[in-house]
C-alpha cells in the first residue's frame, strides 16, 4: 500500500495548503483595485464595487487559479517530494483521486460562473483552464514554454477586467504586461530553486537545458524588456504620476535584480521568489496615485 493509500481521502487543512490561499488573495486583491482605480464605473453607469458582475468575475478566476495549484500538485507529487517534502499535501492530507474530483468540480464552477458574467468571459475562463491543465501535465517540464503560459494567464486576469468593461485599455494593458514580466521571472527563478527534483524525474526547465549561469542571463534578458515594454506604454499613456510611480519602483527592482545576480542558493532564490510577490503588489498598488 502506499503513501496514497493511507492518507485521509480528505481534510479542510490539506485543502487550504493546497490552494495556497495567499496568492489567492492577491490575485483578488489586484483584480479589485484594477476595478475599483482604473474602470470606477459599471456597465450600468453604478459605481463598480456595486456590480455584482464585478465578483462574479472575481471569484471566477480565484477558483480557476485554485483549480490550477491543485492539478499542478497533482502531477508534481513526486518532484514535489524531492524538491519541498514538508509541503506536499497529496498522499499526506488528500487522495490522489480527490484532487482530481475537486479540480474538476471548481473548473465547472469557475467557468459557469464567467459565463454567466458575459459568454465571452465563460469562453475565456474555458481556455484559461485548458491551459492551467496542459501547463501542469505538460508544458511546465518544456524549457520556457510552461514559463510563458502561466506568466501570460497572470496577465491576463488583470487585462479580462478591462477586456469585460471595456474601459481604461492602454492603463489596465500597462498593468497586465506588469504582471506578465514579473511573474515571468519568478517562474523561471522558481525553476532554478526546484532544478534538483525536476532534474531527476526528466525535466527539461531552462536550467537543465541551458545551465545556471545562462538561465540567470536569460532573466536578465526578460528584465530589460520588461523596462522597455513599462517605459513604452508609460510614455504612450503620458502620465507623469504613473512614471514617476514606475521609476520609482524601478530602484526596487534594480536591488531585486543585484539579489538575483548575486544567488547561488536555494533559500536565496526562495527569498528572490518572494520579492517577485512584493513587486507585484507595489505595482498594484500604484494605481492609488492614478
Amino acid at each position: 500500500m502506499d503513501k496514497g493509500e493511507r492518507s485521509p481521502i480528505f481534510t479542510l487543512k490539506a485543502f487550504v495548503k493546497i490552494i495556497r490561499p495567499n496568492n489567492l488573495c492577491l490575485v483578488a486583491f489586484v483584480q479589485l483595485l484594477t476595478a475599483y482605480f482604473l474602470i470606477g464605473t459599471s456597465r450600468a453607469g453604478v459605481p463598480v464595487l456595486q456590480d455584482l458582475n464585478l465578483y462574479l468575475l472575481i471569484v471566477s478566476t480565484v477558483i480557476l487559479t485554485a483549480s490550477g495549484y491543485m492539478i499542478n500538485d497533482y502531477y508534481d507529487v513526486k518532484i514535489d517530494y524531492v524538491n519541498k517534502p514538508d509541503e506536499v499535501v497529496i498522499g499526506k492530507g488528500m487522495k490522489r483521486r480527490m484532487v482530481m474530483i475537486l479540480h474538476t468540480m471548481l473548473n465547472f464552477f469557475g467557468i459557469l460562473l464567467g459565463y454567466v458574467v458575459d459568454p465571452r468571459i465563460g469562453f475565456i475562463n474555458f481556455v484559461a483552464a485548458f491551459l492551467l491543465w496542459l501547463y501542469s501535465n505538460s508544458l511546465k517540464r518544456l524549457p520556457f514554454i510552461g514559463n510563458l503560459t502561466v506568466a501570460s494567464l497572470t496577465g491576463l486576469s488583470v487585462w479580462i477586467i478591462g477586456f469585460y468593461y471595456q474601459q481604461a485599455h492602454m492603463l489596465i494593458l500597462t498593468y497586465a504586461i506588469f504582471a506578465f514580466f514579473i511573474n515571468l521571472i519568478r517562474e523561471i527563478i522558481k525553476d532554478i530553486e526546484d532544478r534538483q527534483g525536476d532534474r531527476k524525474h526528466g525535466c527539461k526547465t531552462l536550467p537543465i537545458v541551458v545551465g545556471f549561469r545562462n538561465t540567470k542571463k536569460i532573466i536578465f534578458a526578460v528584465a530589460a524588456m520588461f523596462v522597455f515594454s513599462i517605459f513604452l506604454v508609460t510614455i504612450t499613456i503620458n502620465d507623469i504620476d504613473l512614471f514617476l510611480y514606475f521609476g520609482g519602483l524601478g530602484l526596487l527592482f534594480m536591488f531585486f535584480l543585484y539579489k538575483l545576480y548575486v544567488a547561488d542558493r536555494k533559500k536565496q532564490f526562495s527569498q528572490l521568489s518572494f520579492m517577485a510577490k512584493i513587486l507585484m503588489l507595489s505595482g498594484a498598488i500604484s494605481m492609488a496615485f492614478l
